[in-house]
């Protein structure tokens, strides 16, 4: 897997539960902005060609809570940089940053990001 990430790829995040986040969530049951600010880079799960159901089987294996996903092209809908960064644990472990200088993502574009979410069951 290398960058650049193709617009059809998705992108999953883990985001806590209502019930122990609930500034993660709307009162009408829809992700807020707030799951796409991490001043450390927002860690994403890259699609690297699974099926979802082995993305989600995988990624519970070492996070609690919900998971959703956006797609690449959604990111680059609003100027936001999918960046492709291994690590020990997952090979498929990408970050979504502001920029190309700036990590944190604008509210702007985290906003954009949230419309675009979608929560996988």
């Amino acid at each position: 897997m290398t960058e650049p990430f193709e617009a059809g790829e998705r992108l999953y995040r883990a985001v806590y539960p209502p019930e122990i986040m609930p500034m993660f969530w709307k009162e009408n049951g829809e992700i807020s902005s707030a799951v796409f600010k991490d001043k450390r880079g927002l860690s994403v799960e890259r699609s690297g060609g699974r099926e979802e159901e082995t993305i989600m089987g995988d990624m519970r294996l070492f996070f609690s809570g919900m998971i959703v996903r956006v797609l690449a092209a959604d990111c680059f809908a609003c100027r936001a940089v999918v960046k492709y960064l291994p690590t020990k644990r997952s090979i498929f472990h990408s970050e979504i940053h502001g920029g190309e200088d700036r990590i944190l993502l604008s509210q702007a574009q985290c906003k954009h990001l949230a419309k675009s979410a979608h929560v996988c069951e």
